[in-house]
């Protein structure tokens, strides 16, 4: 009976140990990836960078040309309050209450401008990386698997590594070719976040 049981232990563990084999995992061989270099240095993030440069200096323009005649005017104003006898200043004549609530409807439209154009920078920026980030994730796994890893990391991510281990100038030379250029336009309306309403009095 005893040698039946342990005849019995062994051709169970003989089944077992390649059922367990096969589920072991692969030895993990990782490649490094500097995604910092790829986004400074790509072909379509160059271009997009300039583009997007430009649209930051036209904000920039803007937002003086908006705030010069906003500040003239306060002064104005501000000159104008000052000439008054004291006892009228808590209580400026009509001509200048309008004019002072016409002040503050100009910067109030000149701040929704402004916000509406910084608004669409932004979302510019967005659509920039979205789009080179949807097809570097799969270039990068294409390059790992070719070179023979299992694991791909951002240099970022590492403390020390060998040679050899550093995949970025195959990934660079993959997107430059497969994603010369982006649309540095805003997100699409499906994916622009939605705007919050503002709420009555």
């Amino acid at each position: 009976m005893t040698n039946k049981l342990v005849l019995g232990l062994l051709a169970a563990a003989a089944v077992a140990a390649p059922a367990a084999a096969q589920n072991r995992l692969p030895a993990a061989v990782v490649a490094v990836v500097d995604t910092g270099r790829i986004y400074a240095e790509c072909t379509a993030c160059r271009a997009a960078l300039t583009q997007l440069q430009g649209q930051v200096t036209a904000l920039q323009q803007r937002q003086q040309a908006l705030a010069g005649p906003i500040q003239t005017e306060q002064q104005a104003i501000e000159a104008a309050v000052n000439a008054l006898p004291a006892a009228q200043r808590q209580n400026p004549p009509a001509a200048l209450q309008q004019r002072v609530q016409r002040w503050q409807q100009s910067q109030q439209t000149a701040n929704q401008e402004l916000q509406g154009l910084q608004t669409r920078l932004q979302s510019t920026q967005e659509h920039v990386r979205q789009q080179i980030d949807a097809r570097l994730g799969p270039i990068i796994n294409q390059v790992m698997t070719t070179r023979g890893a299992n694991i791909a990391v951002d240099t970022q991510a590492t403390l020390a590594r060998a040679n050899g281990v550093d995949i970025t100038t195959d990934v660079l030379t993959a997107l430059n070719t497969q994603v010369p250029s982006v649309s540095v336009t805003p997100l699409p309306q499906s994916q622009q976040p939605a705007q919050q309403r503002p709420t009555g009095r």
